[in-house]
């Protein structure tokens, strides 16, 4: 059938309109392709080509309350190889093995490889600018040297638990390292370069720097002073005393600033794997629980005297050496217990028969409403990892004999932590601090503080008025009581001992006891709390004895440090047998050689230098206090040399 020539023509006019109206479209589509998402797809295409080598970020500083570097960045490139670029792969493996210390197998299993890029690991990870260098003078085509950084802690093992470490790809694994670990990671950087499909670089094309950007400098709130000082009697104790291990905590009682934390075993945060996991793993400060024992009587004082249960001075109470509760006998640690006194004598002879009474009068409700109110039970909330909650008894497992005892610190499990932020809130005017060891988060860059870390507080526990009867009781206990190895001449420090029995395999050990001190300076205005426990010393076991003289010195440095001055009033300290009395240097300016010898043989040795018959000059000087028996030089010369105050 013919088709006439009108279908013909309407029949090109569809197909011209079709044809027209898809060229149209063909030129929209290129023109918004070209115009409107040109730039967008072209940056596609040229990332598609992009090769990045990653430049690794510094990790964030970590500081101490003053700006001292705990730990930092050391340069520390690492080596990449870009397999399609190498030209030589089984030359180069066998170059590269012998600097890397690797099996030339396992670097050539990397250059043949068909990624873009690839880390020559192990060996190549983190190695010296010495080596880099050689390295990169080599000039193998498709090998390079990218920034990479490691952690360096200058000061070896100081503070180790509280610092923590770092794994091989920078990231935080324990401590401060871990919990802080987004703050002070940083952003990485790369250069980068346009390769073509083979991974070959094009030609004409230049590369890219993206500049890594630093993390946050941590500043804690930890003085490093107090730490060292710390640490060295720990050591020390730890070769004295054997025992299996001993905590410290030192925190600031007016705002739950840690200012030193340290344990033993300890272990070097970049050599960590040279120790068993157990003691990289385990921050005995928040991670130990055990039975206080009579450190935990502040607690039960604290609850008696904000009840009005007791009247510390006017009130007497009898000890036997033992009470009986509930058909238990509960012994004094004195045979035959204190006979009659106050009970702030209770307090200052740590008498459990005494506790055992305040706990009595107390009741479980209350007595267990203040403990939990202190802060046992649950975790402090402090910001490292791992805490642990210790254990009270349920109070409907609370008989007779669970209330004496816990009045006394034993069948109650707590922590270190717990115990310091529950003595700091008895002493510090009654309020409970969360504790924390991060200060502030700062750029280092700008110098710009980005966040600070304010004091928390969890609760109201007691008021200022029982608060204040406790510290004055406690700085009886270091003068007169159980705690007289703390006392510090002028610094008017309280405390507490603790002893309490081990449990082994369920049961009360007659040989090994955690002792325990803590103490507090200046008592008036509480400006430091540590906490000392010795787990299983050899030999003596008894609180006052082994930690609280650890707890002295470390107080006594601190003290210095922290720029804290002396104090007055203080209360005398009672002497016993064997003990050497601090007193008084006088004034010996002026003096004739027969007057000193007259007045001095009883207190002070004399030795002297020059000629003539009055002392010119002495050392020590006078108001300064020594240990009686101490020696005293004096300078002799003539009259008119003695000099004269205006």
């Amino acid at each position: 059938m013919k088709v006439s020539n009108v279908t013909v023509r309407r029949r090109l006019f569809i197909v011209l309109i079709l044809a027209g109206v898809a060229f149209i479209a063909l030129c929209l589509r290129l023109g918004y392709v070209q115009l409107w998402k040109g730039a967008e797809l072209a940056e596609r295409a040229e990332n598609s080509w992009r090769r990045d080598i990653p430049y690794v970020a510094k990790r964030g500083e970590i500081w101490d309350r003053n700006g001292v570097q705990l730990a930092y960045n050391v340069s520390s490139p690492t080596v990449w190889a870009l397999p399609v670029q190498v030209k030589d792969r089984e030359g180069s493996a066998a170059i590269l093995a012998k600097m890397l210390d690797m099996p030339e197998e396992k670097i050539l299993t990397k250059l043949k490889t068909k990624k873009m890029i690839v880390q020559l690991g192990p060996g190549g990870r983190k190695i010296t600018q010495e080596k880099a260098k050689e390295i990169q003078e080599l000039n193998l085509p498709g090998i390079v040297i990218a920034e990479d950084n490691k952690r360096f802690y200058p000061y070896g093992s100081l503070a180790a638990h509280l610092l923590g470490f770092t794994g091989i790809e920078n990231q935080g694994l324990t401590g401060v390292e871990s919990k802080y670990n987004e703050s002070l990671s940083g952003t990485q950087g790369n250069v980068s370069f346009l390769s073509d499909a083979a991974g070959r670089q094009m030609p004409n094309s230049s590369d890219t720097y993206v500049q890594p950007k630093e993390g946050l400098t941590l500043q804690l709130t930890i003085d490093q002073g107090v730490q060292a000082v710390m640490e060295r009697e720990l050591d020390q104790a730890m070769t004295s005393l054997q025992a299996d291990s001993i905590i410290a905590i030192a925190m600031d009682p007016r705002n739950g600033e840690i200012l030193g934390m340290a344990s033993r075993p300890t272990y070097e945060p970049d050599k960590y794997k040279e120790v068993p996991s157990e003691v990289y793993n385990r921050n005995l400060p928040i991670w130990m629980t055990y039975e206080p024992g009579s450190t935990f009587k502040i607690i039960t004082l604290a609850a008696a005297l904000e009840e009005n249960k007791v009247d510390l001075n006017k009130e007497r109470f009898y000890d036997p050496g033992a009470i009986e509760i509930g058909g238990a006998r509960l012994r004094c640690w004195k045979k035959g217990g204190h006979g009659s006194q106050t009970f702030l004598e209770v307090v200052e002879n740590s008498c459990n028969p005494g506790f055992v009474t305040l706990g009595n009068r107390l009741g479980k409700d209350m007595l267990f409403n203040y403990i939990k109110n202190f802060g046992f039970g649950t975790k402090t909330g402090i910001d490292i990892g791992g805490e642990e909650n210790g254990i009270l008894f349920k109070l409907s497992q609370v008989g007779p004999v669970e209330l004496a005892t816990t009045a006394f610190g034993q069948g109650v499990s707590v922590t270190p932590i717990q115990q310091i932020a529950a003595v700091s809130a008895a002493i510090n005017g009654g309020t409970l601090y969360k504790p924390h060891v991060a200060k502030a988060l700062i750029n280092r860059d700008t110098g710009e503080t980005i966040q600070t870390m304010e004091p928390e507080v969890v609760r109201t526990v007691i008021s200022e008025e029982t608060s204040k009867q406790v510290r004055e009781a406690l700085e009886s206990v270091v003068a007169k009581g159980t705690g007289r190895n703390a006392f510090i001449d002028g610094y008017r420090v309280g405390g507490k001992t603790g002893t309490a029995q081990k449990v082994i395999n369920g049961r009360y050990s007659t040989n090994e006891h955690i002792v325990s001190f803590i103490g507090f300076a200046p008592a008036d205005d509480p400006q430091i709390v540590i906490y000392v426990a010795v787990d299983n010393p050899q030999g003596i076991q008894f609180g006052g004895v082994v930690a609280a003289p650890i707890v002295r010195n470390i107080m006594e440095d601190s003290l210095t440090i922290l720029e804290v001055p002396p104090r007055e009033k203080q209360i005398d300290r009672v002497y016993k047998y064997g003990d050497t009395p601090i007193v008084t240097v006088p004034n010996l300016l002026g003096k004739s050689v027969a007057d000193l010898y007259e007045d001095l043989n009883m207190n002070f040795n004399l030795t002297s230098a020059g000629s003539g018959q009055f002392v010119v000059r002495q050392a020590p000087a006078a108001g300064t206090r020594v240990d009686r028996g101490s020696t005293i030089r004096i300078y002799l010369g003539d009259e008119e040399d003695v000099p004269h105050s205006h």
